[in-house]
């Protein structure tokens, strides 16, 4: 799930949002934007020939074959460039039953005897699924218009799939010879269970081992409709996906004999509980800097004056909950559980004997979902049972800000665009990363992607969208990251 790049940045300030008047949401990329390096002709043409393949499969869940097709021809295409097939693995697998997918891992060996670790790329490349009669055009054909293409993933993820891999092709294809392993791992079920990240992880770290991981699915940036710059972010962190069940259980009876206790009732008192708590609000690495550089942003606004009161002092609750009730800042201070789902009774004319509700949480980096379970139990009391999901949720750390990755990032970011903020991210929602980061590999998402507008962000939506000049901008943006950190 790509991160929608203005909203979880949250990098828009509330003044530019207020600006008017605005041009229409389906107007072209600004003049500005659209007037950036395009790939050479022949680089341009792979792209393009890529690009159209995989928006055009539809590696939905329920498509059996479509993300295998996709990962054969993947592999067609490193093979066409020099990458050896003992070097390519294509592995079916199935996420959960019906869902029948596939991943393809491919090393660039060094040159030579490799004196630092592998590199390892991520993306995806499942997409969730679009009804053509939502669209205005057909969400599993490539249209370019307006300056734009449009598709079913061409943003999430194939916007951040093709650019890294046709980088890989365009470097090896000029003679670059990397001073480590490049290794790449495109899975098929990130939009659903992640289960590919997971082997990637653990069953086949034989072939993923890296000191560190580049995830196409993260980060990226984002400009208003007159083309002001609205910064870049770095992700390096992701809050924990834990869901839990509130439980009700009760006798029952007969409806016509209310009782005291009624299990609906009980559940509803306990949701009202949950709806008005609050969890500790809590800084880590990423979050310190973000907060720091928006308030930069914000300047002497409310907003701004809590951010820099938070950092200057975390146990400032109420500078913390000021920032919280930004709806672009939600779920970037604390721990946030929300129910989701319900359930209870069995008949029209009896009592209910269960009251079921889903309570999805996402957890601060560093919590361990055990505590927050407890912490639910002490909110709704006696009488309600607390149960996580069995599909238990990972902890995973916040990757350290490492100077190389910081440095190429943003020099491949000014390169397009001189003096754009670069600020690092934790993401609210999860990505693949987070199988990594759990198992020691830490994961920077460092897409070169960007987007128009904070009020048009399509991922996952009707008539998904990005700026044509954004794919070329994204493949040299690539190309310059690995150069750096994989160049003698």
């Amino acid at each position: 799930m790509r991160i929608p790049l203005t909203v979880m940045l949250a990098l828009s300030s509330t003044v530019a949002l207020a600006q008017a008047p605005e041009p229409p949401l389906n107007s072209p990329p600004p003049a500005a934007l659209k007037g950036g390096k395009s790939l050479p002709p022949q680089w341009e043409a792979t792209a393009r020939e890529i690009y159209k393949t995989a928006v055009e499969t539809p590696t939905v869940k329920g498509r059996a074959g479509e993300n295998l097709k996709l990962a054969n021809y993947l592999a067609s295409k490193f093979k066409e460039f020099g990458w050896a097939d003992s070097d390519i693995h294509v592995l079916p697998y199935t996420s959960v039953p019906g869902n029948d997918t596939a991943a393809i891992i491919a090393r660039w060996p060094a040159a030579g005897t490799p004196k630092k670790k592998p590199i390892l790329i991520l993306a995806h490349m499942d997409v969730v699924d679009a009804l053509p009669s939502d669209w205005t055009t057909d969400p599993f054909k490539l249209v370019e218009k307006d300056g734009y293409f449009y598709g079913r993933g061409s943003g999430d993820d194939k916007g951040g799939l093709v650019p890294s891999m046709v980088a890989l092709l365009k470097l090896r294809a000029s003679g670059f010879k990397p001073d480590r392993d490049i290794v790449v791992l495109f899975t098929g079920d990130e939009e659903t269970q992640g289960k590919g990240a997971e082997l990637g992880a653990t069953e086949w770290r034989k072939w993923t081992e890296a000191e560190f991981a580049l995830n196409a699915d993260g980060g990226g940036g984002a400009f208003t409709r007159d083309g002001k710059s609205l910064g870049y972010g770095l992700q390096t962190s992701e809050k924990t996906f834990q869901t839990y069940f509130f439980r009700v259980r009760n006798p029952g009876g007969h409806s016509s004999r209310p009782r005291p206790d009624n299990a609906i009732y009980q559940l509803a008192d306990a949701l009202k509980k949950l709806q008005n708590h609050r969890f500790e609000p809590a800084l880590n690495e990423t979050t310190k800097v973000y907060f720091t550089e928006r308030a930069k942003q914000e300047g002497n606004s409310e907003l701004g004056n809590a951010m820099r009161a938070w950092v200057a002092n975390p146990a400032d609750g109420a500078a913390a909950d000021r920032i919280e009730s930004d709806p672009l800042e939600v779920g970037l201070t604390r721990t946030r559980c929300v129910a989701t789902r319900l359930k209870g009774g069995h008949a029209d004319n009896a009592l209910p004997q269960l009251a079921e509700a889903t309570v999805n949480c996402r957890i601060l980096p560093g919590v361990q979902p055990a505590t927050i379970e407890a912490e639910l139990k002490q909110v709704v009391g006696p009488g309600v049972e607390v149960t996580p999901d069995a599909d238990a949720g990972r902890p995973t750390p916040v990757s350290p800000l490492r100077p190389d990755v910081v440095g190429a990032y943003t020099k491949a970011i000014h390169a397009r665009f001189p003096g754009a903020q670069i600020i690092p991210q934790m993401s609210t929602g999860a990505t693949d990363g987070l199988e990594f980061r759990a198992r020691g590999i830490p994961v920077y998402g460092v897409d070169g992607g960007w987007g128009v507008s904070p009020d048009d962000e399509r991922a996952h939506g009707k008539d998904e969208r990005i700026p044509v000049q954004s794919l070329w901008d994204s493949t040299m943006h690539w190309e310059s990251m690995i150069r750096d950190l994989a160049g003698k």
